[in-house]
């Protein structure tokens, strides 16, 4: 019976929310945003593509003056340039649109500027100037060096490849890091988006004055366990939405989406460092939806529980004023509180955990931390919502709720409310 009553309140609780509009406005909202910043930035790409294509291809005058020497008439006519009798000449066949450009190289090009002058044809079409006059003088510099080796080694045109070692471990780097960070971008738009779920699971049947009549029919366990589950399986539903787009795009658009489009090196997948990350995730959300389902049950109304909802999504932004000790100093004290503080645990331990800095013994310090939490919690929601059932219009005191279900565990809510 009490299983079929799980059952009831877990499939009522499930349906109820994801039938409402509202549900499915925030959370396609996620995905919708995420794939119009994608379409934008492929969108961006390709125009820049483009236009960069158009602007090599692009024909314009050009004269110049070199007191450096450099540049010879061989180098100038490579690119169509002439010799300007003087800087004042050269500015102003500019200016009367007699040339396109004119470029003034001046004896030390190396600590000194080259002037590039120009007629201006907007903001990003001017760039052609600079780049065809860095790219005269480097032409130049080749030819009198007399070897492409020699002149790419100059120029810092080498290619380095850098490899660590954890032990005798090759470590992925940034590769390695994008994984898990999965898991904390998840936590993130779980409890943003569920937050209000979590606090309004409890407080739905007070104001609407229905929970004395739940509760002849159903045991206190049953029905904050069955809101508990529900709001994991919604909290699923979420996840696999949020990660539609990118399975999505990687169908549709494997190329435009690959790693290498994207300028992102390599994904290596450490088994240990997900399965730590997903039981966190799962730590933390769990924490986070008891302890709200335990501020709704001692709120009287939605209103009053939102200031400590304010507090709740506080503590989970809070390590990021100290991300940059976390990455770097990962042993310093105020890190180590932030680790092991059960609200704040969630966050700085899945970013000790991406970076490789949160160690198998502290990980499992920390999910034990968070799953007892998790539980202490919804053992604490379970007794503050049979006490403070019939409270509707003030808010309950823990103290005298905890002391009236430790003296009749075995009893139903109280004739009277506090």
């Amino acid at each position: 019976m009490a299983q079929h009553n799980l059952g009831t309140v877990l499939s009522f609780e499930f349906i109820r929310t994801v039938t409402k509009g509202r549900f499915w406005i925030g959370t396609l909202s996620v995905p919708l945003i995420i794939a119009v910043v994608f379409g934008l930035i492929f969108l961006s790409n390709t125009s820049t593509d483009t236009a960069a294509a158009a602007q090599k291809s692009a024909q314009f005058s050009i004269s110049y003056t070199d007191a450096s020497g450099l540049i010879t008439a061989e180098d100038a006519a490579l690119f169509s340039a002439t010799a300007a009798d003087s800087p004042d000449a050269g500015i102003t066949a500019v200016q009367s649109g007699t040339v396109d450009a004119f470029f003034d190289y001046p004896t030390q090009p190396e600590s000194t500027p080259v002037r590039v002058y120009g007629a201006d044809r907007g903001l990003f079409e001017n760039g052609k100037y600079a780049a065809v006059a860095q790219a005269m003088l480097t032409h130049a510099v080749e030819q009198r060096i007399g070897s492409p080796q020699l002149s790419a080694l100059a120029a810092g045109r080498v290619q380095i490849e850098t490899v660590t070692y954890d032990g005798t471990e090759e470590s992925g780097g940034l590769g390695s890091v994008i994984p898990p960070m999965v898991f904390l971008v998840i936590f993130y738009g779980l409890i943003v988006l569920l937050a209000g779920q979590m606090l309004n699971s409890t407080l739905e049947e007070k104001e609407n004055r229905v929970t004395e009549m739940i509760l002849t029919t159903l045991k206190p366990t049953t029905l904050i366990a069955g809101k508990v589950i529900a709001l994991f399986g919604i909290g699923l539903v979420q996840m696999i939405v949020f990660l539609s787009p990118v399975l999505i795009g990687r169908l549709f658009f494997p190329e435009e989406l690959s790693l290498t489009a994207l300028d992102v090196p390599p994904l290596i997948l450490d088994p240990v460092r997900m399965t730590v990350g997903l039981l966190i995730l799962v730590g933390g959300f769990a924490l986070f939806t008891t302890t709200l389902v335990a501020i709704g049950a001692v709120m009287p109304t939605a209103k009053e529980a939102g200031n400590f909802m304010g507090v709740m999504m506080a503590l989970i932004f809070v390590p990021f004023y100290a991300v940059a000790l976390v990455v770097s100093d990962p042993q310093s004290v105020i890190v180590q509180i932030f680790t092991y503080f059960p609200f704040s645990a969630p966050v700085t331990a899945l970013l000790r955990n991406a970076f490789g800095s949160l160690g198998l013994l502290e990980a499992g310090i920390v999910i034990a931390i968070l799953f007892t939490g998790a539980a202490v919690m919804l053992r604490l929601a379970v007794r503050l919502f049979q006490y403070g059932s019939i409270s509707y219009t003030s808010k309950v005191n823990v103290r005298t709720a905890l002391r009236a279900g430790s003296r009749h565990p075995a009893e139903g809510p109280p004739t009277t409310g506090s």
